[in-house]
């Protein structure tokens, strides 16, 4: 018997991802996102994981995550260190994964309910 809630309420899930789509509380999303734990998921204005700027990450310290899960989309690809830097300035943890692992450790952080944001390249 389960006794546990499928969704927390007001949580957002990712409850499933495929390459170049994923699905947040049964809504399908084709392009770049931001997940954060409570409210509303928007699109992510990157077009490529090479043009991604600073002010790309800037944009996710407004939202006061504890940790940044960074999917850089179909496999792991790193971003210069400076890119991050508003974030470890406000001592915001940033973690890169590729995108399907990404999805899988934002869930996981937020059913312990920690403040967590994937930001994911749906590339």
């Amino acid at each position: 018997m389960k006794l546990q809630p499928d969704r927390i309420e007001g949580v957002n899930v990712i409850s499933r991802h495929e390459p170049g789509r994923v699905w947040v509380n049964a809504q399908v999303w084709s392009q770049p996102i931001v997940v954060p734990l409570n409210g509303e998921v928007t699109p992510w204005p990157v077009s490529t994981h090479d043009a991604l700027t600073a002010q790309d990450f800037e944009r996710l310290v407004a939202l006061n995550p504890e940790i940044v899960i960074f999917g850089s989309g179909a496999r792991l690809q790193f971003v210069s260190p400076a890119l991050h830097r508003a974030l470890f300035a406000r001592r915001i943890g940033v973690e890169t994964m590729d995108t399907a692992a990404a999805c899988r450790t934002y869930n996981v952080l937020a059913a312990e309910g920690r403040s967590v944001i994937a930001a994911l390249l749906l590339i």
